[in-house]
């Protein structure tokens, strides 16, 4: 009689098989869902690497340098790309995230020529109470004092816009403000919040969220500046009294890098020099 021995070394081979597929497909949703739980921020997509969506980082030279010439174009003082499920944020039901809350056109001959649209953020949280505080202090207390100046030929102007891009409220104010034949003083001030989170979120911070290589972000900074303090030193060959900038300065590092605007199609890395001292000049990155 013939006898066939069950192929048990073949079947426990194949069993173990199964059942690390098993454990693996587990663990691996596990992880997943631990991203998803506690870092909202990042999605499937990016977590694998598969975001065809990706549009920050990938312009070309033409492409920025249109979108840094339409720059002041951005500022229609409204909000844009509204996200939802944010309402229970608000502050004020009644009014959009972001809304204009003092606004003024007034012309006095040989005095001041002053329009103004100075936003509020309508969210409930001390961090965002702040930048409301801010935003009055420079800007709207700034309006007071033009509409109180005489025979001083000012020319004021204040603009906003903002915009919701993966959770993150970004507004950006833009001030220009001219007095008789002196130096034209420009500033802007930006604030980033995370909705999700309820926290202040940084440019190093938003990078990481778009998986954007920070080092290689660093570098373009660095170029930009380099190529615009070059400039200025070939102006001043020629006699011209130019704005210089100090292209080692710590200022220009991601960590220290203050403003800046998302969008849904690009982030603006801002550096404006009017923000301390009188003038207009500013450097502009985008991604």
């Amino acid at each position: 009689m013939n006898v066939t021995i069950p192929e048990k070394v073949g079947l426990k081979k194949k069993t173990i098989m199964i059942y690390g597929i098993i454990i693996f497909v587990c663990v691996a949703s596990l992880i997943v869902a631990f991203y998803v739980q506690f870092y909202a921020r990042i999605d499937l997509g990016r977590l694998i690497g598969i975001n065809k969506d990706m549009v920050y980082g990938n312009k070309t030279e033409d492409e920025k340098e249109e979108m840094e010439a339409e720059f002041l174009s951005l500022f229609n003082n409204s909000i844009e790309n509204i996200e939802e499920g944010y309402e229970n944020k608000k502050q004020d039901e009644s009014k959009n995230l972001v809304y204009t809350n003092y606004e003024k056109k007034e012309t006095k001959q040989n005095s001041y020529d002053l329009e103004v649209h100075i936003p509020t953020i309508n969210v409930k949280n001390e961090i965002v109470d702040n930048y409301n505080k801010e935003i009055e202090e420079t800007f709207t207390n700034m309006t007071e004092k033009v509409l109180k100046s005489e025979n001083r030929n000012v020319i004021y102007t204040v603009d906003y816009t903002s915009n919701i891009q993966n959770g993150i409220l970004s507004v950006i104010i833009h001030s220009n403000f001219k007095e008789g034949t002196k130096a034209q003083k420009v500033i802007i001030k930006t604030y980033n919040y995370d909705l999700r989170n309820n926290k202040e979120v940084s440019l190093a911070e938003v990078l990481n969220f778009e998986n954007i290589d920070k080092q290689i972000v660093q570098e373009q900074i660095n170029t930009e500046i380099k190529h615009e303090q070059q400039k200025v030193e070939d102006l001043e060959k020629l006699g011209y009294n130019i704005f210089t900038r100090d292209a080692n300065s710590d200022i220009y590092k991601i960590e220290n890098t203050e403003e800046f605007y998302f969008t849904k199609n690009a982030i603006y890395i801002i550096y404006p020099y009017g923000n301390d001292s009188n003038t207009s000049e500013m450097d502009i990155v985008i991604l």
